[in-house]
């Protein structure tokens, strides 16, 4: 084919993060309160990507335990140097924004990769490491400026040597830039490259929203001064409009192909019923080239497709994920996450095989918690979700069945248990916290079949014994509670199996014989 279709990795796939290795690409994206962290991608082509797992895959690497929503991991780089990866992040403790930065290492992408060092002195978000052409390693990232903020969210990029021996940064501290869109704010995000003999040190602005932005300095020194490009910003999709196909672009990272081409990976969003963004943050791709010295993306358009070029590389595809899951493999597929990091294992491949077992924690998908939840992320405006359940409710409050999550106060939970008016199945919308009983179906019997059917923002819920006896539980229900534009935060919408018994002490379970996801654009 000639061309492809962004973006390269649809769904909840924020602040892209490439390198390459001879003809090697591969690329991390954020994951903030999810287990595992910092999945880990493989291309030959940049436009096929084939994930190979998770950078932070051991609780000795991260522990999410009473991380808020959209806490946690943010904004990976990964680069390679003289044999070994590098993988430096953030790690947003609080909600206050208590955050340290940490980096590990592997020799192979695939893991496994080091425990974190941690670095001290490293204030700020969204570090990156640029190795120089003497070898030298250097840290860069964002920090209050020295002298006081002028404006709210007002940041500098500042940069200090990383002696790569004892780990730590080491030697004088420089102020790189404060960005080119003064009342924009959010200065972060950034990367040093070193091309035409210019260091060029990119960055995000804007915020992470509508006004979101890549913009880009230069210096004939490391160290600065670094003078703004006149075109800045460089990529931005703000003057399309908030109701644009894609919208909020910003945060980039660049790479040489090993045939001379140059292209950017970044994150945007496609909004759809209105300013919504269900899917979160995902990966595109767009070319440019180098024009008096700058980067010029896109030459003649300037912004992002949804159908463009292919890059000079030979066409290599990918096992794409399958859509059906039988659960019948050793370990759980790299698709799957958990909400923050279990300390228990509370899932099991193995004590039924083909089926994945859930053990009914009393931790609730409604608190902040690692509740008993297994999920993947919504990468379609619309798509079909189903799963074939086993659970008997042994007291009132054990529940078991489908959740499509936001976080833990905006949410819909399509599930089977002992209520109120009776044994059955109902549908649950939570909004802010509060809830709604959507709809409720009687139900009495062991096995059961769970539906989601979402046609842009219209969220349908079916369950019955077998496929031909599926009934509607609740119809057409508003969507749009799993976008960040209503539940705030930074992530995309999960879907997935859970059971729970909401505060009480159990020994119950539930058992998935399979999971399909079908995606529809």
């Amino acid at each position: 084919m000639s061309t492809f279709k962004n973006p390269i990795l649809q769904g909840f796939y924020p602040d892209p993060s490439i390198c390459r290795v001879g003809e090697d690409y591969y690329m991390v994206t954020s994951t903030f309160e999810y287990f595992p962290g910092v999945p880990i991608f493989h291309s030959k082509d940049l436009v096929n990507w084939k994930q190979i797992g998770h950078v932070l895959d051991r609780p000795s690497q991260l522990d999410l335990e009473g991380t808020p929503p959209s806490r946690g991991i943010y904004a990976p780089t990964i680069r390679y140097h003289d044999g070994v990866f590098y993988m430096i992040t953030t790690f947003v403790v609080s909600r206050e924004g208590e955050r340290r930065n940490f980096y590990v290492t592997a020799e192979d992408p695939a893991g496994p990769w080091s425990d974190p060092n941690w670095l001290e002195g490293a204030p700020g978000i969204d570090p990156s490491i640029f190795f120089d052409t003497d070898g030298r390693a250097y840290y860069t990232g964002n920090r209050k400026p020295p002298r006081g903020r002028e404006y709210p969210k007002h940041n500098e990029i500042w940069m200090q040597e990383l002696d790569l021996k004892t780990k730590q940064l080491t030697g004088e501290v420089y102020s790189l830039w404060e960005g080119a869109l003064k009342t924009a704010h959010a200065q972060e995000a950034p990367h040093l490259y070193f091309e035409n003999g210019w260091y060029y040190v990119m960055i995000a602005e804007g915020g992470t929203g509508f006004t979101h932005a890549v913009t880009m300095a230069r210096s004939r020194s490391i160290t600065g001064p670094y003078e703004g490009c006149r075109r800045n910003p460089i990529l931005t999709h703000r003057h399309l409009g908030r109701l644009a196909d894609i919208t909020n672009v910003g945060h980039a990272d660049i790479i040489e192909t090993q045939n001379g081409e140059w292209w950017m990976v970044c994150l945007a969003s496609r909004p759809y019923g209105g300013e919504y963004r269900n899917l979160g943050r995902e990966t595109f791709l767009v070319p440019f080239i180098w024009e008096d010295e700058w980067p010029l993306v896109n030459p003649g358009r300037g912004v992002i497709e949804q159908e463009m070029k292919r890059p000079d590389l030979p066409d290599t595809p990918v096992e794409g994920e399958a859509s059906l899951d039988h659960f019948d493999t050793d370990t759980l597929r790299d698709v799957w996450n958990f909400i923050r990091t279990p300390h228990d294992t509370f899932w099991s491949l193995e004590d039924r095989p083909g089926y994945l077992r859930l053990q009914t924690k009393k931790e609730a998908v409604t608190e902040v918690a690692n509740p008993s939840f297994a999920g993947r992320k919504q990468q379609h405006l619309s798509m079909t979700a189903q799963t074939k359940m086993e659970f008997q409710p042994a007291q009132p409050g054990e529940t078991a069945g489908l959740l499509l999550l936001q976080n833990h106060n905006f949410q819909f939970r399509l599930e089977y248990g002992e209520f109120q008016d009776g044994r059955g199945v109902r549908v649950v919308k939570r909004t802010d916290g509060e809830e709604e009983v959507l709809g409720h179906m009687a139900y009495d019997g062991k096995q059961l079949l769970l539906k989601v059917k979402a046609r842009r923002q219209s969220y349908s819920f079916y369950a019955g014994g077998a496929e031909d006896t599926l009934e509607p539980v609740a119809e057409d229900a508003d969507g749009r509670i799993l976008s960040t534009d209503i539940a705030g935060g930074f992530t995309g919408a999960y879907i997935g199996m859970f059971t729970s018994s909401n505060g009480r002490e159990s020994s119950n379970h539930a058992d998935f014989d399979w999971f399909r996801y079908e995606g529809q654009e």
